[in-house]
């Protein structure tokens, strides 16, 4: 969701050749849907690069924070970051600088962010928000990024650690004041701050308390996720009371199951992609040890990647049983509560 000022912002990025490009993808997209087979006309306007796999917390649903990983870990360089982009900035709109692990990691990411930035191109980050600092913070706003996403799921120590373990509110809190400082000092309306909370059982107690936060600090935005868990069959303590932030519901037996239909469809397989930091593509943000590879794009160009065959195979398994593909059996559409 966009407020005013992100909406004007977000749509002073749109130029004729990628409205032309949404337009190709929407075509594409509807054509698959009712023929069955793997129409693709256009190139993503949404992608989401991985600046690294290593993170700073140990969340429990988390594979970064479980080092849980089986693919390799790193960081994303900025010269290949740069000649992907190259191949792709005349039609991106959305850059996502997140996948796994904490983008501030990388002692690279706000020179890719402000490369990204200066071609015009929409830039999103999400970050625990431990390492902004009033240096980051600053060369954040100087950087050009977009929309900031940040982490809080709870507003006393206490709560905030029972899932992001590790980790100290009070850092969250100063990182997010630096950012408002900033954003004041060199009078600039980006990033759009956004607090997201992510609903778990240990913290639905305090939704009302984090609206009140982030009013009293001034972020732009609240937001509520609902949460991803791997085991939830037979229950899990994650899974919250108040069914409208819960992606499962509780059957008559006990057990339950996830609230996606799992349609044979699926957007994002037209209008989007994640690259992980060694320049593996994969398909959507579910697939996070990286198990179905469409390419590597330090061989292949991602035109080539994003029209082959092995693409093209997948796209057909997903309008065939998209209850069969690993991934999708825990996906869940329209994640976010807005506040």
């Amino acid at each position: 969701m966009f407020t005013y000022n992100d909406t004007l912002n977000f749509l002073s990025k749109l130029t004729y050749k990628r409205i032309w490009n949404v337009a190709k993808i929407l075509a594409s997209f509807y054509a698959a849907k009712w023929t069955g087979k793997p129409h693709q006309w256009g190139l993503p306007f949404n992608i989401s690069f991985e600046p690294t796999t290593f993170c700073n917390l140990r969340c429990p649903e988390c594979p970064s924070g479980l080092r849980s990983f089986t693919r390799p870990t790193g960081m994303l360089h900025k010269d290949f970051f740069r000649e992907t982009i190259q191949e792709l900035a005349d039609h991106l709109i959305y850059l996502y600088f997140y996948f796994q692990g904490e983008p501030y990691l990388n002692p690279q990411f706000l020179d890719m962010v402000k490369y990204a930035s200066e071609r015009g191109i929409y830039t999103v980050t999400s970050t625990n928000a431990h390492f902004l600092d009033d240096e980051n913070a600053k060369r954040t706003i100087e950087a050009g990024l977009d929309r900031i996403i940040i982490s809080i799921d709870g507003t006393t120590q206490e709560t905030y650690q029972s899932y992001r373990v590790g980790g100290k509110l009070d850092k969250v809190l100063e990182g997010t004041r630096n950012l408002i400082q900033w954003k004041k000092e060199l009078k600039s309306t980006t990033p759009h701050i956004i607090f997201q909370f992510l609903v778990v059982k240990p913290n639905e107690h305090q939704i009302d308390d984090v609206l009140k936060l982030g009013k009293e600090i001034g972020v732009d935005q609240v937001v509520f996720k609902t949460a991803q868990v791997y085991d939830y069959e037979q229950g899990n303590p994650l899974i919250p009371t108040i069914d409208k932030y819960a992606r499962y519901a509780k059957q008559s037996d006990g057990t339950y199951k996830i609230k996606n239909k799992l349609l044979n469809h699926c957007w994002k397989l037209w209008h989007s992609c994640v690259i992980t930091w060694d320049g593996k593509i994969v398909p959507c943000c579910f697939d996070k040890d990286a198990t179905h590879k469409m390419g590597d794009l330090k061989t292949d160009s991602f035109k080539n990647l994003w029209h082959s065959d092995a693409y093209n195979r997948f796209r057909i398994a997903i309008l065939k049983s998209r209850k069969e593909i690993d991934i999708c059996a825990n996906c869940s559409e329209g994640t976010k509560v807005w506040a």
